[in-house]
């Protein structure tokens, strides 16, 4: 399911108020991380480098919003005991909230009484939500726009009740 139109990064880039993230899978295979996340396994050391081709374009957009006064929150559902991969993604973090992000981590006991879309997604000015789909191995099979006014309240929903529950970044352990 790919949309047709701007792209995700055009419109991340026309937001005026918040961006907010749902992740809820424990598992990404992504291509474009997958010789990072494979270096990591072996060695343990992630790129965190901000000007990296791998976080460039993420760090200049996030932090020009933040600069903006564009709140930018990051949620995340994970199972425990954490996966490999979500031990990757909390490595990196840093880069995240150095950019300007808040993130926040929420075990998946702790969600099961919150409605939740079955799918990630970006919730953009609490208007448009960009879902994310992916396969069962986790690779990235493209998205979904929508700015139905009852799909972006579900998700705004969902996102506020993860966020008050869940943990900031910093006081996260895996």
């Amino acid at each position: 399911m790919t949309q047709s139109g701007p792209s995700f990064i055009d419109l991340l880039r026309e937001v005026k108020v918040s961006a907010v993230h749902l992740e809820m899978r424990d598992s990404y295979g992504v291509s474009d991380e997958r010789a990072d996340f494979e270096r990591w396994q072996r060695t343990g050391e992630r790129d965190i480098d901000p000007g990296s081709e791998y976080w460039g374009l993420w760090v200049e957009i996030v932090s020009g919003l933040v600069r903006e006064g564009v709140s930018v929150r990051r949620a995340r559902i994970v199972s425990e005991p954490v996966t490999d991969y979500i031990r990757y993604e909390h490595a990196g973090t840093a880069v995240n909230i150095g950019a300007g992000e808040s993130v926040r981590w929420l075990p998946r006991r702790r969600a099961s009484d919150i409605a939740l879309p079955g799918n990630d997604f970006w919730l953009l000015d609490g208007k448009v939500v960009r879902f994310g789909h992916f396969s069962g191995d986790g690779e990235y099979l493209g998205d979904e726009i929508t700015d139905d006014p009852r799909t972006a309240r579900l998700c705004e929903a969902a996102f506020e009740a993860v966020w008050e529950r869940a943990t900031p970044h910093d006081q996260f352990t895996v």
